[in-house]
C-alpha cells in the first residue's frame, strides 16, 4: 500500500513552494515523522515529515516548483506480515522508540532536538561531559547554537557517554550527536575505543578544572590567553568570568592557529619587531545571521534617519530625588530606559505607522507595544521583548530589563522572548556613541537610537547655559512611514522626556 504525501497548505498567500533539499535517497527506509525534505517558500523554509513509514519513493527533484496539495512522493508501506522482520534503522529511531525508557545494556542515541520553528540547523557550541565519562539522566552535558540563541542539551538516560559530534559541527534537526551505553560502569571497556581528547592537567581529575564557563571563553579568546594556562576559582576548578577578567595576556590560545602568508613580501619582514601574528575564527551561527538579516534590511528596505536633541536634565533631576525611595520600594533601580520605554510607548500609540509593518501587499498595524531592547549578549547582539509595555509601570519596566539582560549576558535568552517585537530601542550610548544611524530591526519599520550624554552649551530663555544633552536618531522605514509622521512621533518622544511629568498624567 502507497502512501501519497502532499505539499501541505502553509500560508494564507502562498500557492507554491520548491523543493529544496532531499534527507533522504529514493528508495530509503524511512520512519513516522522523519524528515524527508525541505520545502522553501517565499517567505520561510518548510520541514517535511514522513506521515507513514516504509520505502520512500521520489516524485519531484531538488529545484522543482510544486504546487499545494501537488505530490511530493509516495511511501510504500510494510504489510504487517513483513514488518516485524525489517531491521529498524538505528541511526534514525522513531518517535515512540525515543520516548520509550532504555533497558539497562543498550545505547540510548541521542539526536538534535526541534528547537523553533524556523531552525533547521545548530551547532555544538561545548561539551560539557567527556567522552567516556559517566553522566546521568537529565545532567547537561552540552551546548547547542542555534542562529538566535544557546541551548542546553540534557542526558536522556544515565550511562557512558559516547560523543559523535565534535565542538563546532553544524548539524541538522534530527542528527545524531551522541550515544549514551545504558548503565555501563565509567571504566572503559575493551571493545570501546580509547576516548580522543585534551589531556587535563594531573592537578585535577574533574572535568571542570581548567574548563571556561562561556563568558569566561569569549574573555580569554580575546586576550589569547590559553584557557589551561588561568587558574580557576569557580565550582570545581572552573574558570569563571572574573578569573578571565584578572588574567594577563601572554599566551596565544592554542585552538586559534597562526595565519601568515605562504609568500610573504621582503618589505613586510625588514624592519618588523612587532608581532604580526593573525587569528582565525568560525563566525557563529548567531554571527552569521545577524549579518544576513542587516544586509537584507539595507537592500529590501526604504530606510531613512531622521535626528533631534533631548535636554536630559529633568529625567536626571527626577532621577536624583526619587532613586533611593524608588529602590527601596522596588528593589530595582530607576534607569534611564524605563522612561525613554514609557515615552516611545505613549509616541506610538499616537503614530501608529510607526508600529506597524510591511506584510506582502498589506500594512499590519499593531495596537499594542511590544518593545524590543538591544543587548549585547557574549555571543553578538540580541534583541529580547518586554510583551505589552504600553500597560507596564515604572518599576515593572525596569524589573523585566534587568531579568532579561540577565538572561541575555547568560545565554538563556528563549527564542520567545526575542521575537515578535514592533518597535526597537538601542542605546549606543553606553559605548560612548555620540551619534549613529540604527539599522531597522525586520520586519519592524521602525527603531530608535540613543546616545551618550554630553554636557553643552544651549541657548535656554534667551541665555546661554550648560545642559546634559543626547541625540535621538530614528531609522524608519520610508515606504511605510512619511516623513511628517517619523519627525512628529520623534517630536513627541522628545517633549515627553524633556518634561516626564506628562508620562505620569499621560498628557
Amino acid at each position: 500500500m502507497s502512501k501519497a504525501m502532499k505539499v501541505p497548505a502553509v500560508g494564507e498567500s502562498i500557492t507554491e513552494v520548491t523543493v529544496g533539499k532531499w534527507f533522504k535517497n529514493d528508495g530509503d527506509r524511512v520512519q513516522l515523522d522523519e524528515v524527508l525534505c525541505e520545502l522553501e517558500s517565499d517567505k520561510a523554509t518548510f520541514e517535511f515529515p514522513a506521515e507513514a513509514a516504509g520505502t520512500l519513493r521520489i516524485k519531484v527533484k531538488e529545484g522543482d516548483t510544486v504546487e499545494i496539495g501537488g505530490i511530493v512522493c509516495e511511501i510504500e508501506e510494510a504489510s504487517a506480515g513483513t514488518s516485524s522482520e525489517a531491521p529498524a534503522s538505528p541511526a534514525t529511531p522513531d518517535a515512540s522508540a525515543a520516548s520509550a525508557p532504555v533497558a539497562v545494556g543498550q545505547v540510548k542515541e541521542m539526536i538534535v532536538p526541534p528547537v523553533g520553528e524556523s531552525i533547521t540547523e545548530v551547532t555544538l557550541a561545548r561539551w560539557l561531559k567527556k567522552e567516556g565519562e559517566a553522566v546521568s539522566l537529565d545532567e547537561v552535558i552540552a551546548e547547542v547554537d542555534s542562529d538566535k540563541a544557546t541551548f542546553e542539551l540534557p542526558a536522556e538516560a544515565s550511562g557512558i557517554l559516547r560523543q559523535v559530534a565534535k565542538e563546532g559541527d553544524v548539524l541538522e534537526i534530527g542528527g545524531l550527536i551522541c550515544r549514551i551505553e545504558v548503565g555501563a560502569s565509567a571504566s572503559p571497556s575493551a571493545s570501546s575505543p580509547a576516548p580522543v581528547s585534551t589531556p587535563v592537567p594531573s592537578t585535577s581529575s574533574n572535568y571542570a578544572a581548567g574548563h571556561p564557563s562561556p563568558a569566561a571563553s569569549k574573555i580569554l579568546a580575546e586576550k589569547g590567553i590559553d584557557a589551561t594556562a588561568v587558574v580557576g576559582t569557580g565550582k570545581e576548578g572552573r574558570v569563571t568570568k572574573e578569573d578571565a577578567l584578572s588574567a594577563q595576556p601572554g599566551t596565544k590560545v592554542a585552538a586559534s592557529p597562526v595565519v601568515q602568508s605562504p609568500n610573504p613580501e621582503p618589505s613586510a619582514q625588514v624592519g618588523s619587531t612587532g608581532s604580526r601574528a593573525m587569528r582565525r575564527e568560525k563566525m557563529s551561527s548567531l554571527r552569521k545571521t545577524v549579518s544576513r538579516r542587516l544586509v537584507a534590511v539595507k537592500n529590501e528596505t526604504a530606510m531613512l534617519t531622521t535626528f533631534n536633541e533631548v535636554n536630559m536634565k529633568p529625567i536626571m533631576d527626577l532621577r536624583s530625588k526619587f532613586k533611593d525611595q524608588f529602590k527601596e520600594k522596588h528593589g530595582v533601580g530607576l534607569g534611564f530606559m524605563s522612561f525613554f520605554t514609557k515615552a516611545v510607548c505613549v509616541a506610538l500609540q499616537e503614530w501608529p505607522a510607526v508600529n506597524a509593518q510591511i506584510d506582502g501587499n498589506d500594512l499590519v498595524y499593531n495596537e499594542f507595544c511590544d518593545i524590543s531592547i538591544a543587548v549585547s549578549a557574549p555571543k553578538g547582539l540580541v534583541v529580547p521583548v518586554i510583551r505589552n509595555a504600553e500597560l507596564l509601570s515604572f518599576d515593572q519596566i525596569e524589573k523585566e530589563i534587568v531579568r532579561l539582560a540577565g538572561k541575555a549576558r547568560d545565554n538563556k535568552l528563549s527564542i520567545e522572548e526575542m521575537t515578535g517585537g514592533t518597535f526597537t530601542i538601542t542605546n549606543g550610548g553606553i559605548f560612548g556613541s555620540m551619534m549613529s544611524t540604527p539599522i531597522i530591526n525586520a520586519p519592524q519599520s521602525a527603531i530608535l537610537g540613543m546616545h551618550n550624554i554630553v554636557e553643552r552649551p544651549i541657548a535656554e530663555n534667551g541665555e546661554v547655559v550648560i545642559r546634559p544633552m543626547m541625540y535621538l536618531a530614528l531609522s524608519y522605514d520610508h515606504r511605510i512611514i512619511d516623513g511628517r509622521e517619523s519627525v512628529s512621533f520623534l517630536v513627541r518622544v522628545k517633549q515627553l522626556l524633556e518634561d516626564p511629568t506628562r508620562l505620569m498624567f499621560g498628557v
